[in-house]
């Protein structure tokens, strides 16, 4: 596994007095992450984490697989009642755009890290709207991307080398002693044992051989992250309550809005994130400091589209009985992979989930499989699958319907969907729309009859959406960027 970079303060010894957050600064054509303050070399830590598991090798100098972070500035924000730091990606504006009254937060798909935003200089949503003025800001929930925990960061080293060779002392003091294993990771742990032995000793397989092998590799780097699994106990509404609330906290204490409002863009879960937000602060009577909001692929029903999510319905009940912990969809992605992509292209299927062919380039389509995705708790998939329920998404009591509200809300929305989106179908975003008031949304469809097409990853990040999306979604956020 490669090492991991990730630099912290002891912020006690900087006296500062909100210790809720702390950022370090990507100076622009540096290759290493920088204090954004003055700070003595005592203060900065070395850290070599033990990662949420992306499925490759994902190491800050790591020249196959790209910067661990490619923002300017890396931030760290404590989610209450919980002992998870959240990782915001920011995006400075460029001095040559216009001056903007609002930060845009932008919120990524379940299981996704900050990636899919950001996957490389020509197909970087981030870095667009950031070069359009916007105070730019990619969230990545617990339990994904950077963010972190105490378990997780009492992995320290007393002094670790730095990418420019320089050594910098840790300030942190001795690590936190882990807990014991629990039953579930033990039997997890048993169970990948034994299933990695079986692999290991199918020498029979001939061509399937490196595929083996990388299901072997795959499954020993899900062992190492069992006793952080332990710790992914939460649901769709820890993130609603809890993590994106945090977040916005935080990035209005940086940015200063005049009015307290946030822009904010979704894809997929985290378009869901933005309607359900929407839908419980009109029932509250609450402002949701939202200036307007775009989705990407987002529906808070499937109901009406055949939608290829409804192949995983089967799985709710023995995930349910079995008491499984975590759903591993970066692992399970990795171990696809080649299968999809490679001759005899058993699961080539698969890769149409993601983007349509010509698309995305087959570098840039094996850079988000193998780096973009993590493991997510079972409580979250199965709160989900409430889509394809009667009323669709409700909250973990199944008492309270999230489309049924957003009637009575007041925040403009812009709602794109993909014409060959397999997993969120057009028919499945209008779901949604049509219970949104007319003069508030906006709805298109992505696509042409004689292409180019959208899949669901391709509104993000395929080689047309700096031409195609991009441009609309700036101009929707400019029009209502009023304060």
């Amino acid at each position: 596994m490669a090492t991991l970079y990730l630099f912290r303060f002891d912020l006690s010894s900087i006296g500062r007095s909100d210790n809720r957050g702390c950022y370090l600064r990507r100076f622009r054509g540096q290759g290493q992450l920088e204090p954004s303050w003055a700070l003595r070399r005592r203060n900065v830590v070395a850290v070599k984490s033990v990662k949420a598991f992306y499925g490759g090798a994902y190491g800050l100098n790591d020249n196959k697989t790209g910067l661990i972070c490619t923002a300017d500035e890396l931030h760290y924000v404590s989610v209450p009642n919980s002992d998870w730091k959240l990782a915001l990606w920011r995006y400075v504006p460029s001095l040559r755009a216009p001056s903007r009254n609002h930060p845009l937060l932008l919120l990524s798909g379940v299981g996704s890290n900050a990636l899919g935003y950001d996957l490389s200089p020509e197909s970087s949503f981030a870095r667009y709207m950031s070069n359009q003025g916007y105070d730019t800001w990619i969230l990545e929930l617990r339990g994904l991307g950077l963010s972190t925990t105490e378990q997780i960061e009492s992995e320290t080293l007393e002094k670790q080398p730095l990418v420019n060779g320089s050594v910098y002392e840790n300030s942190v003091g001795s690590s936190v002693s882990l807990g014991q294993t629990s039953n579930i990771a033990t039997q997890l742990r048993q169970w990948n044992k034994n299933l990695i032995s079986i692999i290991d000793g199918a020498q029979q397989l001939g061509p399937f051989q490196p595929f083996v092998q990388g299901v072997t590799s795959a499954l020993e780097e899900f062992q190492e992250q069992l006793d952080v699994y332990e710790k992914y106990d939460w649901d769709f509404d820890n993130y609603l309550e809890e993590d994106v609330p945090a977040a916005m906290e935080y990035i209005r204490n940086q940015s200063k809005p005049n009015d307290g409002k946030l822009l904010a863009i979704g894809h997929s879960m985290g378009g869901i994130l933005l309607y359900a937000m929407i839908s419980r602060c009109s029932f509250k009577k609450v402002n949701p400091q939202l200036a307007s909001v775009v989705t990407l692929a987002s529906s808070l029903d499937y109901r009406p589209s055949n939608s290829s999510l409804r192949l995983l319905l089967p799985l709710k009940d023995p995930t349910q009985n079995l008491n499984v912990p975590v759903f591993p969809i970066g692992p399970l992605l990795v171990i696809a992979h080649p299968l999809a992509s490679r001759p005899p292209y058993i699961l080539a299927w698969l890769k149409d989930q993601i983007s349509v062919e010509d698309m995305l380039h087959p570098t840039l389509l094996e850079k988000l499989v193998l780096n973009g995705f993590g493991s997510v708790p079972a409580k979250v998939l199965l709160q989900l699958s409430s889509v394809f329920e009667e009323g669709g998404l409700h909250d973990r009591n199944g008492t309270f319907q999230y489309k049924n509200h957003l009637r009575q809300g007041n925040i403009p929305i812009l709602a794109l969907a993909g014409d060959r989106d397999l997993i969120c179908p057009p028919e499945a975003v209008y779901e949604t729309v049509k219970e949104i008031p007319r003069q508030l949304v906006s709805y298109k469809v992505l696509g042409k009859p004689g292409g180019p097409h959208y899949a669901h990853y391709d509104i993000v990040g395929s080689r047309l959406a700096s031409s195609e999306v991009y441009p609309l979604v700036a101009d929707f956020l400019n029009r209502h960027d009023m304060v």
